[in-house]
């Protein structure tokens, strides 16, 4: 049995969102994307230039990436709207991020204007995935009013300050009947890794790994927190039949594997290294062993 995310008629087997906002370099997003295994990515409608394909968002983006256009910019139900239909027109495909944000200081979502808006877009065909400060009675009207999933703030919009409303959060998590998707303020591997541990059905990533010093090593980070978060998750509520979780299956990149009687070898920190997945292979250098299989990013460090 498989653990899939469902979001509209769409399956997910990672959840992991990431975001296409701050990046040094545009090209770091598809090695991001490879290392991190995600299969959603948010956009934003003025980063689309049909025009010039060097500034067009999209030429950085593979195919088979699920596109998430969000209304950023929009000040009210009625022109987010706009947006979403545009970006549609555009060829972005029925999923809409609603983001409205009327206010400049803290970059707080109007959640009221957003209940509008996600009825509007829900009736017209649109897979609505709206961006809300976590309120239950909200996300119970976002519910009736036909959203797709739901996506409360852990703190504020790149502040990178981890799960500061997460006992709001857990009260929809409890008693939501559509994914909750934990966005904003997501700063550190182990934030995601506690958002999936408490049952968040996602998370979405941009500010934290697209300003990374290696967006795409940081981007596989928090994919392992994700995972390790899923899997506490399943072992807490006692279901053990869920035997391919989020990340483990064959479309996730391998762990590095060495040889079995180099392992003898491994000084404990190097030992450390392994069993979690990273090592650094510049310490290679050290023994005449093969390395059986190292992920794209491992092989960046070899020299």
């Amino acid at each position: 049995m498989r653990d899939i995310l469902k979001i509209g008629d769409k399956e997910f087997s990672n959840r992991l969102l990431c975001g296409t906002g701050k990046f040094r370099d545009k090209n770091d997003i598809k090695e991001m994307l490879a290392q991190s295994g995600s299969q959603i990515i948010t956009i934003a409608l003025r980063r689309i230039n049909l025009d010039n394909p060097q500034d067009n968002i999209l030429g950085y983006i593979p195919k088979n990436m699920t596109l998430l256009p969000n209304t950023s910019g929009a000040r009210n139900a009625e022109e987010a709207v706009r947006i979403a239909n545009i970006a549609r027109e555009f060829g972005c495909g029925n999923f809409i991020k609603i983001e409205i944000i009327h206010e400049s200081k803290y970059l707080m979502p109007d959640n009221e204007e957003t209940v509008k808006a996600t009825r509007i877009l829900a009736k017209d065909g649109f897979v609505v995935l709206p961006y809300i400060n976590p309120d239950l009675i909200t996300c119970k009207k976002l519910e009736d009013a036909g959203a797709s999933t739901v996506m409360p703030l852990g703190a504020p919009i790149g502040s990178n300050r981890g799960l500061e409303t997460q006992s709001l959060i857990e009260l929809i998590i409890e008693n939501s009947n559509i994914p909750v998707i934990v966005d904003a303020g997501i700063g550190m591997p182990s934030h995601a890794a506690r958002a999936m541990e408490m049952g968040a059905d996602a998370v979405l990533v941009n500010t934290a790994i697209a300003t990374a010093a290696d967006p795409a090593m940081a981007g596989y980070a928090f994919s392992l927190g994700v995972q390790a978060g899923r899997m506490a998750y399943w072992n807490q509520s006692g279901n053990h039949e869920i035997i391919d979780l989020v990340g483990l299956n064959s479309e996730f990149p391998a762990k590095n594997t060495i040889s079995i009687k180099y392992l003898e070898k491994l000084s404990p920190e190097m030992m450390m290294y392994h069993q979690a997945g990273r090592l650094n292979t510049k310490w290679l250098k050290d023994y005449n062993e093969e390395v059986v299989c190292l992920t794209d990013i491992d092989k960046k460090f070899l020299i």
